[in-house]
């Protein structure tokens, strides 16, 4: 009878804790006690290790096995650290020599015949592996590309519980990804602006919000989603450190086939999907679409279409750039900064407009369940499907050219702050430290006076004020761009209503 001790990974939210994972096997009735786990986890993951041990052909130890995990898993457990398990039991047992499983990780969760199964998260959890100072990782074989992108670590790929006790019994698990794979270009949206005729008040829209990050609504029967879908091509591609964060997110979600790289990420999630489909769940510690969009774009269809807890429950990530979730013994928080694109045809009937039946009041009743969300939307265009003869559209190339220009002139002027994007800088510091010139402070003010703006839409027209001056080089908001911050405003309606 022994001792013995590895490591494995355990999440909430994004963030990874390293867990050690010891086990004592001593004389007595062949029992397997689990300590550190979720209570109502106990007994599934004590079943599986048991099958898995039986199925891969080991006999059970005839000893009273405790394996415990420190720190505690949080509430709940996701079968991540089922190997973990299992090798430490072995090795308290004397069925793998313990000093072949110390300082290293192993994550996989097991299947009843012995198989390893891949699993969420993998990149969160091997790069948690790395900072604290384990290489070497054991992972499902499904997830080996997944987790060899974390530089400096070494990645074992493994199938089959029994592969993994025959390896450790007469060596060491092979090393099949020692070394960081060569990343793949990332290419770029295969859409274009250049497909999209005429709407160059949506275009010009859609460049201010891709150049200083605002929130964006839509309006009309026209190519609202052909718009959304070309704005990630136009927005600058995101950092390493960005990129790092959203390749995470969509391992956690599941969907690491889908990150996009250097693209910043586009979310569009149907207006029938729960709310939990949008903004994630605690009990899965899952991101949801919301998520999916840090960094990039959230384009709600038919935006009057969701349901009200949807709609409402944007504002918060809108103000935050995170998402704050609470259930089941705990809370997470995920990332979620993103550039929101809402789109709503005139009223709820598909029909044309010509052809529409429906009154003011519906059309305002349809409208008014957006009242909230545009409140924080600080441009607004109308979209018409073209005839055809509009004269060729500029590519998103040339586009994106300009949008990386005013992101870096805005990069620049913030450099000592902790904001990158016009649309973060608060309300106070666009009063005291960046100013406009006093005849556009006026002519802002008197569209307050005349109840044409809000009072707290007064600063997202100055975070807009200072993106047409951006895009235009200019080092300071005149009266021309504050005058282009109204008509932007004004937007879809015309009036500046909501």
């Amino acid at each position: 009878m022994g001792y013995a001790s590895t490591r494995s990974v355990a999440l909430t939210g994004l963030t990874a804790h390293v867990i050690d994972v010891e086990a004592e096997a001593v004389p007595g009735d062949a029992e397997l006690h689990l300590v550190g786990l979720p209570e109502s986890s106990v007994w599934p993951a004590r079943a599986r290790i048991r099958a898995a041990i039986l199925n891969s052909g080991t006999a059970w130890p005839d000893a009273r096995i405790t394996v415990s995990v420190t720190p505690i898993i949080p509430p709940v457990y996701d079968a991540a650290a089922d190997l973990a398990l299992a090798v430490a039991l072995l090795a308290a047992a004397g069925v793998i020599p313990p000093k072949r499983i110390a300082g290293r990780v192993f994550l996989g969760e097991l299947a009843l015949d012995g198989g390893i199964r891949p699993i969420r998260g993998v990149l969160p959890m091997v790069a948690a592996a790395v900072r604290a100072g384990i290489s070497r990782v054991a992972v499902p074989a499904d997830c080996a590309r997944e987790a060899a992108q974390v530089p400096g670590t070494v990645v074992m790929p493994v199938t089959r519980l029994a592969d993994v006790v025959d390896q450790l019994r007469h060596g060491t698990l092979r090393d099949q990804h020692d070394r960081e794979p060569e990343p793949a270009p990332s290419s770029p949206f295969a859409v274009d602006l250049a497909d999209v005729s005429g709407n160059q008040a949506a275009r010009h829209a859609l460049e201010v919000c891709a150049a200083g990050g605002h929130h964006l609504f839509l309006s009309g029967d026209g190519p609202a989603t052909m718009l959304a879908e070309r704005l990630p091509g136009i927005l600058p591609p995101l950092t390493d450190k960005a990129a790092r964060q959203v390749a995470e997110i969509h391992s956690l979600a599941g969907q690491s086939d889908r990150a996009p790289g250097i693209t910043p990420p586009l979310s569009a999630p149907h207006h029938t999907e729960t709310p939990t489909a949008i903004f994630g769940s605690v009990a899965g510690n899952r991101p949801g679409a919301v998520s999916l969009a840090h960094r990039g774009v959230l384009h709600l269809a038919d935006a009057p279409e969701f349901a009200r807890p949807v709609l409402d429950g944007l504002c918060r990530p809108m103000d935050s750039g995170q998402i704050h979730l609470a259930g089941q013994g705990r809370s997470v928080r995920y990332p979620a900064r993103f550039t929101l694109v809402l789109d709503a045809r005139p009223c709820q009937c598909p029909a044309g407009r010509e052809e529409c039946g429906c009154t003011p009041e519906a059309r305002r009743r349809y409208r008014a369940r957006l009242a909230l969300l545009l409140s924080r939307v600080a441009v607004r265009a109308p979209v018409e499907w073209g005839d055809g003869q509009a004269r060729a559209s500029e590519s998103s190339a040339a586009v994106a050219v300009r949008v990386l220009a005013a992101r870096v002139r805005a990069a620049h002027r913030l450099a000592d702050t902790p904001w990158r994007r016009n649309a973060e800088v608060p309300a106070s510091d666009l009063r005291t430290r960046f100013p406009v010139v006093p005849e556009a402070a006026e002519l802002l003010r008197s569209a307050v006076n005349t109840g044409l703006v809000t009072a707290d839409g007064l600063p997202r027209l100055l975070r807009v004020a200072w993106t047409l001056a951006d895009l235009r080089g200019a080092d300071r908001p005149q009266l021309d761009d504050a005058a282009g911050a109204l008509e932007l405003w004004k937007g879809a309606n015309g009036d500046g209503t909501r």
